[in-house]
C-alpha cells in the first residue's frame, strides 16, 4: 500500500511516501528549487519520493492532502466579511489563486502525477497531531499541537493511543499564539513564517520589561491556557500587515526595518514575547495533562519549534517524557497526512516500543552514492582526496581540533529545518572565537545567532541539564556550571542554554564516530553542528549545492562521501552548476 501525503500552497511544500505504515521518503520542495520556504505544487519532491520507494505515480494507492480547503477558503471569507472594506486589495488578490488553484486539489494533483490514486483531505492540525504521535515512540501519550492557524484551528489537543487520534479541544483563529509571535517576529523587523527563530535567539540578550504589558493589553490568559487576543492590535485578518498603528502607538515606535541596528529595546521586546510564550505553553501543557492524564507527550505545530519552550515543559511540566516532531511546520503535515490514512483511515494496527522512534533520524531525504559525487568533482576539476572511510572519523576530528572549519556533506538528507549531521558544518565548540567566525564569515547571518552542540547520547548529562534524549535539536537546557563559557564558548548562549542534539552510533554512526575520536581526543564529547547553507538559502542538497556553499564562503574543507577537499586547494574562480562565474576568491 503506497501513500503519498502532500503540502503546499502554504509555505514549505513537501512529500512524503509511506508503504504500509513505514516512512520511505520525505523531502522539503525548497530542498529541490532552492527556493527558501517554496510553497509551490512539489513536484521534484513528489518525483524524489517515488523514486526513493522505486514506484511510479500510477502505484500510488492514495494521495492526501493535509488540510481542508473549502473550510480554510470558508475562514478568509468570513474574516473578510468581518473586516471589510479594509483589506480589499489583498483579499482581490488572493483569490485569482484560489479560484483557478486552491479550490481544485484533486484535479491538480492528477494532471501533475498522471494517476488515478484517491485524494483524501486530513485536516490541519489532525496532520499535525498524526505526524507527532504516529511516528513516537509511544503506545499512548497526549498530543499538543500549536502553529499559526490551519483552517480555523490554531491549537489543539487530545490523545493518541494505538492506532487512534481523538481529539478534546482546539482554539480557533483568530486567536493564535503562532501568530503573536509571528506579530512580534514581524514588529523587530525579522521575516514571518522565516525569522521566527531568530527572535527566540535573540530573546535572551534582553530582559522582560514588555511582558506584562503584553498581557495586559494584547492577550486575555486563562489559567488552562486558552486565550483571546485584542485585535484592535493587530493587522493579519485584513491581510495588511501583522501588526498596526496602535500596537506600534503601544510599543512606542514603527517596526524595525530589516537590517537596521538591533538596539537593546529590540532584545527586551524579544524577551517579552518569548516569556509570555512559555507560559502560555506550560499553562497548556498542563492543562493537556490534567485534562488526558497521560505522562508521555506529542509536540507538532510551528510553535513546537520553539525549542526554549520545549525545554521548560520538559523541566517545569507534569510530562515524564515529550516526543517532538522534527518538521513540526507545515512540512512535517505531509508526513503526518499520509500516517493518518494508514492508522485512521484504513484502521491499521500500529506497534510502539516505547523506547525508538520511527522517524529514522529524519534522515529521509536524497543521498549521492561516492560514484556520483566522484563524477560531480571531476566534471567540475574540483581539486581533492579520496580517504578510506575507515580513516575518516581520525581525520575530520583532527582537522576540527586544529579550528578548521567543515562542510559535511554524508547520507540522506534532513527532513525538517535542522541540520542532524548529514548537511551540516561542524567546528569546535571550544573555540571562543568561533560562533562569531562562522555567523559572519560563513553564514553570513547576524552575529547573535547561537549554535548548537552534537553531544554523544551517552555523555549528554555530564555537560547539560539534560534527562532524556534529544535526536532533533528541540529541547534547549541549561549547560552545566563547570563547562559554560570557559569549556565550550561557541555552543553556549549568552543565557548559559543550548540547543542540543544527542547522538545515537545506530542512528549516523560516520556522524557518531566521528564526534567519539574527538572526544577521545580532546576531552570534549560534542562539536558545533550548524545548517549547512548560507543566509537566505535552503539547505543544500545535492554535491553541486555543497561545493558551491564551501566556495563562497570561508569553510576551510569540504567532505562529501569519502573525498575531501582543501580550501587552499582549489581554482581562484567559482562556477555556479551552470558554468557561470559567481565570484572570485580573494
Amino acid at each position: 500500500m503506497n501513500i503519498l501525503g502532500v503540502s503546499f500552497f502554504y509555505h514549505d511544500s513537501a512529500a512524503c511516501l509511506v508503504r504500509d505504515g513505514r516512512i520511505i521518503a520525505a523531502a522539503q520542495e525548497e530542498r529541490f528549487t532552492r527556493k527558501k520556504h517554496d510553497f509551490n505544487f512539489p513536484v521534484c519532491a513528489i518525483n524524489w519520493c517515488l523514486k526513493k520507494g522505486s514506484i511510479t505515480a500510477k502505484d500510488l494507492d492514495f494521495v492526501v492532502f493535509y488540510e481542508k480547503p473549502f473550510i480554510k477558503f470558508e475562514r478568509i471569507l468570513e474574516t473578510f466579511l468581518s473586516c471589510a472594506p479594509s483589506g480589499m486589495r489583498q483579499f482581490m488578490r488572493a483569490m485569482p489563486l484560489w479560484l483557478k488553484q486552491k479550490l481544485w486539489i484533486p484535479e491538480l494533483i492528477k494532471k501533475e502525477l498522471g494517476c488515478r490514486a484517491k485524494v483524501i483531505f486530513a485536516q490541519h492540525h489532525e496532520s499535525h497531531a498524526a505526524s507527532a504521535f504516529y511516528p513516537s515512540p509511544f503506545k499512548e501519550a497526549a498530543f499538543l499541537t500549536v502553529d499559526g492557524v490551519g483552517e480555523w484551528e490554531t491549537g489543539s489537543f487530545g490523545v493518541g493511543k494505538d492506532n487512534q487520534l481523538d481529539t478534546i479541544g482546539y482554539l480557533n483563529f483568530p486567536h493564535s499564539l503562532g501568530l503573536l509571535y509571528s506579530a512580534f517576529t514581524y514588529y523587530i523587523g525579522f521575516k514571518v513564517n522565516s525569522g521566527e527563530y531568530k527572535l527566540m535567539g535573540l530573546a535572551p540578550y534582553g530582559q522582560p520589561r514588555y511582558a506584562d504589558l503584553i498581557l495586559d493589553k494584547l492577550i486575555d490568559l486563562k489559567e488552562d491556557g486558552s486565550f483571546k487576543l485584542d485585535m484592535r492590535y493587530f493587522g493579519y485578518c485584513d491581510g495588511l500587515k501583522m501588526t498596526n498603528g496602535k500596537f506600534e502607538k503601544l510599543f512606542g515606535g514603527s517596526p524595525r526595518k530589516p537590517e537596521a541596528e538591533i538596539t537593546q529595546k529590540h532584545m527586551d521586546i524579544a524577551a517579552s514575547i518569548q516569556k509570555v510564550t512559555e507560559e502560555v505553553m506550560l499553562r497548556m501543557a498542563r492543562h493537556v495533562y490534567k485534562v488526558t492524564q497521560k505522562d508521555k507527550l506529542c509536540l507538532a505545530g510551528g510553535v513546537a519549534l520553539n525549542c526554549v519552550s520545549n525545554g521548560r515543559i520538559l523541566r517545569e511540566g507534569p510530562f515524564k517524557e515529550i516526543w517532538i516532531q522534527p518538521a513540526s511546520g507545515d512540512a512535517g503535515c505531509a508526513l503526518g497526512a499520509a500516517l493518518l490514512v494508514w492508522y485512521k483511515y484504513l484502521a491499521n494496527a500500529r506497534e510502539a516500543d516505547n523506547k525508538n522512534d520511527q522517524q529514522k533520524a529524519s534522515l529521509l531525504g536524497p543521498s549521492f552514492s561516492d560514484e556520483e559525487i566522484e563524477h560531480f568533482l571531476m566534471k567540475e576539476s574540483v581539486s581533492y582526496r579520496k580517504l578510506p572511510y575507515s580513516d575518516l572519523p581520525q581525520t575530520i576530528s583532527g582537522l576540527i581540533a586544529q579550528g578548521k572549519v567543515i562542510g559535511w556533506f554524508q547520507g540522506s538528507l534532513e527532513f525538517g529545518p535542522r541540520a542532524l549531521g548529514a548537511r551540516s558544518i561542524i567546528a569546535d565548540a571550544r573555540d571562543p572565537s568561533m560562533q562569531s567566525r562562522i555567523n559572519l564569515k560563513i553564514k553570513f547571518r547576524e552575529s547573535f545567532r547561537p549554535f548548537a552542540p552534537a553531544v554523544l547520547k551517552e555523555r549528554a548529562s555530564e555537560w547539560f541539564d539534560l534527562s532524556i534524549e534529544s535526536p532533533y535539536m528541540l529541547l534547549t537546557a541549561p549547560v552545566r556550571e563547570d563547562k559554560r563559557l570557559s569549556a565550550i564558548p561557541a555552543v553556549t548562549h549568552v543565557d548559559y542554554s543550548a540547543r542540543i542534539q544527542t547522538l545515537k552510533r545506530e542512528d549516523n554512526p560516520l556522524f557518531y564516530d566521528t564526534i567519539s575520536v574527538f572526544y577521545k581526543q580532546t576531552g570534549c564529547p560534542l562539536i558545533i553542528n550548524t545548517s549547512f547553507n548560507v543566509r537566505g538559502e535552503p539547505l543544500v542538497c545535492t554535491p553541486e549545492d555543497a561545493y558551491r556553499c564551501f566556495m563562497r564562503t570561508d569553510m576551510d574543507y569540504l567532505i562529501m562521501g569519502c573525498f575531501l577537499a582543501d580550501k587552499n586547494d582549489q581554482s581562484t574562480i567559482a562556477r555556479d552548476v551552470n558554468n557561470r562565474q559567481v565570484f572570485e576568491l580573494d
